[in-house]
């Protein structure tokens, strides 16, 4: 430590001791990766000794105080600084905290320190929380979903594909009992589940009592006449967690295997929302509304990678992750980075998938990633390479708006994927022969049959805007 830590005024925040290439991790120790842009005539290094520094115990100036503490234990230390390829003032800066640092279990704390006040700090013209790895040490402190995904399949039922769901079109204006009848017709046409959007609360039109009876009548009725277990996602987002809990009961009490919260509930609502889940019983699922306005630049704000982490530790059962084919941002390998956070135990560091660290969940129950947006019933062979089996993939408009009604939509849906399912298990290529198998399908499925022709040639190609810095680079054979 350079004997001018103690000179008083204003001292580089590198001087002070943040800055600290020579520092090894310990197993213990919560890293970030920031992708830094510092204000011209800033050192990448000073930067990040910054960042370091203010999301730790600095200040501005030298404060006396600092002999009263381990200081050094309590500092966060930036032990490396590497160069973004082809960004000549970008960086990223890999920041270790000692665990003693935040409270145990809570979300709320470790995000007023790592996120806190460094977003706003002058010296950096942008910046972005990039990955995070969660020692198995803090990992531990928290419950995790509130059931996850072994658990919902047993619950269930359901088992060897992904579960299908629909989100209720137009989400806002239907009465309560219009509302249920678009759940009944759904289900019973071969959805897995339906679901309120982010949005239906408990507006004039519609209060949230009248749409939780009416929803749960439509569920009822379609498992007593299809033998399967269905659900509706009950949104209980209100003002207050009075106001949510009393929701959630009343779901619970009408039988129902899930409800709903969105992201904007803030993270203490969402940690004891998980907490209510387990103790009743009931499967979580979490909208991630609002996200995009802090996830998508890239060079500035949060990487969803690290909001799924700190929702799988919050406890939520399922989460909105991108469908790479839809009409939301969604690049493949950044998905699949998402995908891989949500649902393994052990995931290795992988560049490509936009992956800084290894991670290791400590059998923390998994997070059913949710595709949903934009997609239908002709991309189901991308759907299934793209995103695996334990998703649950959400067609919204591609089951509502089926020529044929909405049970129409959701029988082609059906089809369609049994129909990828069954290729998928004979060893077929079916992304390749995708096409030909929905089509030969279609031969014995009306409902698929329109649905291909009204929705078959729709894409929603644009270049996506978070993508990994390094990509795959093709191999000639």
């Amino acid at each position: 430590m350079s004997a001018g830590r103690w000179s008083a005024g204003v001292i580089p925040y590198a001087e002070m001791g943040y800055w600290r290439p020579d520092y090894q991790p310990k197993d213990s120790d919560i890293l970030a990766a920031f992708r830094i842009t510092p204000q011209q005539g800033v050192p990448p290094e000073e930067a990040g000794a910054a960042v370091a520094g203010e999301s730790s115990t600095a200040t501005w100036t030298v404060v006396w105080t600092d002999r009263l503490t381990s200081y050094e234990n309590y500092q966060a230390k930036c032990y490396r600084v590497e160069q973004v390829p082809g960004q000549e003032n970008q960086f990223i800066a890999y920041i270790a905290y000692d665990l003693d640092l935040f409270e145990e279990g809570s979300i709320a704390n470790l995000t007023s320190s790592i996120i806190g006040n460094v977003f706003g700090f002058k010296a950096l013209k942008a910046l972005r929380l990039e990955d995070m790895r969660i020692p198995p040490h803090y990992v531990k402190t928290f419950q995790g979903p509130a059931h996850g995904i072994v658990m919902e399949r047993e619950y269930l039922g359901k088992f060897g594909r992904p579960l299908l769901g629909a989100t209720v079109k137009p989400k806002l204006g239907l009465s309560a009992r219009n509302y249920g009848r678009v759940v009944y017709e759904a289900l019973r046409g071969g959805l897995d589940f339906t679901k309120d959007d982010e949005n239906i609360n408990s507006q004039p039109f519609m209060r949230w009592r009248d749409r939780f009876l009416y929803c749960m009548e439509g569920v009822n009725r379609a498992q007593a006449s299809t033998g399967e277990v269905k659900g509706h996602y009950l949104n209980v987002t209100a003002a207050t967690m009075e106001d949510m809990y009393e929701r959630a009961e009343f779901a619970r009490d009408l039988g129902s295997v899930i409800v709903m919260i969105d992201l904007t509930i803030g993270y203490t609502a969402i940690q004891s929302m998980a907490k209510w889940a387990r103790r009743n019983g009931l499967i979580l699922h979490l909208h991630r509304a609002g996200h995009s306005t802090y996830t998508r630049q890239k060079n500035h704000g949060v990487s969803f990678r690290v909001i799924a982490k700190w929702m799988r530790l919050a406890g939520v059962d399922h989460i909105h992750a991108g469908t790479v084919v839809g009409k939301l941002e969604g690049d493949p390998n950044s998905v699949a980075g998402f995908y891989d956070t949500l649902r393994l135990d052990k995931i290795a560091a992988d560049p490509v998938k936009g992956l800084y660290f290894d991670q290791e969940w400590a059998s923390l129950p998994g997070t059913m990633p949710v595709a949903s947006g934009g997609i239908h019933a002709g991309q189901m062979h991308q759907l299934l390479h793209y995103l695996g089996e334990d998703v649950v993939l959400q067609f919204g408009g591609g089951t509502i708006g089926h020529p044929m009604g909405i049970a129409a939509g959701a029988a082609a849906n059906r089809v369609a994927l049994e129909a990828m399912i069954k290729a998928r298990n004979e060893g077929r290529d079916f992304l390749a022969e995708g096409p030909d198998i929905l089509r030969k399908a279609a031969k014995h499925s009306r409902e698929l049959d329109v649905a291909l022709s009204t929705w078959g040639d729709i894409t929603f190609t644009y270049e996506s805007t978070d993508t990994p810095d390094v990509v795959e680079t093709p191999v000639s054979v």
